[in-house]
């Protein structure tokens, strides 16, 4: 049952029907949808239909069990909900065609389905994907390394942190935490946890998250913000705020008529903003809006962390295990040895000065004596591995190797890129009278 006092401060909103809305949450309906990974390439759409406002994105006709696919745990695709997906959509019409060397920031970024989305899009530039909380932060890391992009950079830092990169992003995304109201079809427990003081508490918080990050956006830079909810406190009057107390220019959507899409705008400032509504569009509650940054300065200089570089015997023996081209620079963080595109590794520098960073550029393994071992994020990379013997495994093989199980299978001794339809799933080492399985612990398949 939904909350009375939720359904009665809906009343007047733009596109709300309350019949309309009631019996869609009382249907019970399911919708299950998913955006493949570009640069993976390795999922067949099967039985499915395409979301209209993201090129990767499709609904399936039925929800299989993720956790029983290889491809899932391999980053061939990620499950996401249809309406934020639309995120796609707003960079398409506010940013020009070319992305190169552009920095973005997802500020409230865990799980990682729109940092994930931002580094498909942004595949030439740099994606920081921050998580304040300390715990979300791990699912951000695991989620992003299964994606396999070179170019992001993972974060957990306060929102007010980022003040010390004044004018630094061309475009930031806030996806707010909010009172969850959007999420009440599919996750029961958000309507037990729904309350008009959350909200009014959800809303402050907000204002105060864009207030602590929005010094970090250059001028000209693109501010998207984003919730969950169909409260207008968090919503429209959250617009109002923003444009009170900010040199923002609102920014309006270009949309077509089919895809239901509902347009509003605050009372105030006559801010756009766009709802989701899912007796209107095939997805969840959904609301977004854009603004370009009027004021701003220069960039100006950026003080930079050194990182630790590698000795000539450790530059040789990474050289030999992992030909890499000029394109790249290898750095290290205790035994660990990385890479990054050369490219961000000056504002990696930078961000390192100023930020706590959990991940960055490709971690390729630890030299132990004359061996080396190599890193679940190396194989899950996009970097050139073909240098590797790989061990093709079928889809029961390869969930006994999710489960980190044991596996009797012959192969070539030695370190063995784990694949399945082609798509590397992780590390074995075969030895002589067995294979040591390298799946990370953490993420085996449980059940």
């Amino acid at each position: 049952m939904l909350p009375t006092s939720f359904i009665e401060s809906l009343e007047g909103v733009e596109g709300f029907d309350k019949l309309a809305f009631e019996a869609t949450h009382e249907s019970g309906e399911q919708v299950t949808s998913v955006r493949i990974n570009p640069s993976k390439n390795k999922w067949t759409p099967i039985n499915v239909s395409p979301i209209p406002w993201c090129k990767h994105g499709f609904y399936l006709s039925e929800r299989p069990s993720f956790t029983l696919d290889p491809l899932f745990h391999g980053g061939a695709y990620y499950v996401q909900e249809a309406s934020s997906m639309f995120l796609w959509e707003v960079l398409n019409q506010m940013l020009s065609t070319d992305t190169k060397g552009l920095k973005v920031l997802d500020l409230c970024a865990a799980p990682g389905g729109k940092s994930t989305l931002l580094a498909s899009y942004f595949a030439d530039g740099l994606v920081v994907s921050n998580e304040v909380i300390k715990a979300r932060c791990s699912i951000l890391v695991e989620n992003s390394t299964k994606w396999g992009s070179n170019n992001m950079i993972v974060t957990n830092n306060d929102p007010s942190h980022f003040k010390s990169l004044p004018n630094y992003f061309d475009a930031i995304l806030v996806d707010a935490p909010c009172s969850g109201s959007g999420l009440f079809r599919k996750d029961k427990t958000a309507i037990d946890e729904w309350s008009e003081n959350n909200v009014r508490l959800c809303s402050q918080r907000q204002e105060r998250i864009i207030a602590d990050v929005l010094p970090s956006l250059k001028q000209g830079g693109l501010l998207i913000y984003s919730t969950c909810s169909y409260s207008k406190q968090e919503d429209e009057e959250l617009l109002d705020t923003i444009s009170d107390n900010h040199e923002l220019e609102s920014c309006e959507m270009n949309l077509v008529d089919s895809w239901n899409i509902t347009t509003t705008q605050s009372n105030k400032h006559k801010a756009f903003g766009y709802r989701f509504y899912p007796y209107l569009t095939r997805g969840e509650g959904f609301f977004i809006a854009a603004f370009r940054k009027a004021d701003g300065g220069d960039s100006g200089y950026y003080s930079e962390q050194k990182l630790a570089s590698l000795s000539k015997s450790e530059q040789e023996t990474i050289s030999s295990f992992l030909p890499l081209s000029t394109d790249y620079d290898y750095f290290k963080q205790g035994d660990s040895i990385k890479t990054i595109a050369s490219e961000h590794l000056l504002e990696l520098q930078v961000l390192a000065k100023q930020l706590y960073i959990k991940k960055a550029g490709t971690e390729i393994g630890t030299i132990k004596g004359k061996d080396i071992i190599p890193h679940h994020e190396l194989a899950m990379s996009l970097l050139p591995l073909s240098n590797f013997n790989t061990l093709e495994l079928d889809k029961q093989q390869a969930i006994q190797y999710l489960r980190r199980q044991d596996l009797f299978i012959e192969s070539k001794t030695g370190w063995n890129l784990i694949t399945h339809n082609g798509l590397p799933l992780g590390w074995a080492k075969v030895l002589p009278n067995r294979m040591n399985n390298y799946y990370p612990q953490a993420w085996r398949i449980l059940h």
